[in-house]
């Protein structure tokens, strides 16, 4: 059996985008990408006891814990940054939607995604004289997240890769 690797390459991690919003500014603001983000995880993790019994071990699994990773370049211009750093000084409640660009949702303008509320745990800035100001934000989710479609604005998926444009002038 032959296999075509580049199948397997072909979903590239910028296709993966993640916006967030805190819960308080729901009804007058949309969910923000955060600009120049070099990298997201998100992860999920339990810890198990482990109870010795005369046939051998039993693992009991313990909650589940889960985080949301994102580390960007500084854009100096990006005011968003300062309403994060201060949901992480007010405890807010923060919303954060995970896109699939590559998974059409059912509806026009949406991707398959997830939803999740959560608190910024942590806010790293670093400078070094050698490369930009770089932004690490941690979030710690609150229980599963939900499964669904996210609205994704053109602006939005722009945001995460080219679109082509011909070569005739714009007109702006």
């Amino acid at each position: 059996m032959r296999f075509d690797l580049q199948l397997f390459a072909a979903e590239s991690g910028k296709k993966i985008i993640y916006l967030y919003r805190p819960l308080s500014d729901a009804a007058t603001m949309d969910g923000t990408q955060i600009a120049f983000v070099t990298e997201n995880e998100r992860s999920k993790s339990k810890d198990a006891d482990s109870t010795a019994t005369k046939d051998g071990s039993i693992r009991t699994p313990g909650a589940m814990e889960q985080e949301i990773t994102c580390t960007s370049i500084l854009d100096s211009d990006d005011t968003f940054i300062d309403t994060l750093e201060d949901a992480l000084d007010d405890d807010e409640l923060m919303e954060i939607w995970e896109a699939d660009l590559t998974r059409a949702g059912s509806k026009s303008g949406t991707y398959e995604g997830r939803y999740f509320q959560g608190y910024i745990t942590e806010l790293t800035k670093s400078s070094n004289a050698e490369d930009m100001v770089e932004i690490s934000l941690t979030f710690g989710i609150n229980g599963n997240g939900a499964k669904g479609d996210v609205t994704v604005s053109a602006e939005q998926a722009d945001a995460a890769s080219y679109v082509f444009k011909d070569t005739p002038k714009t007109g702006v």
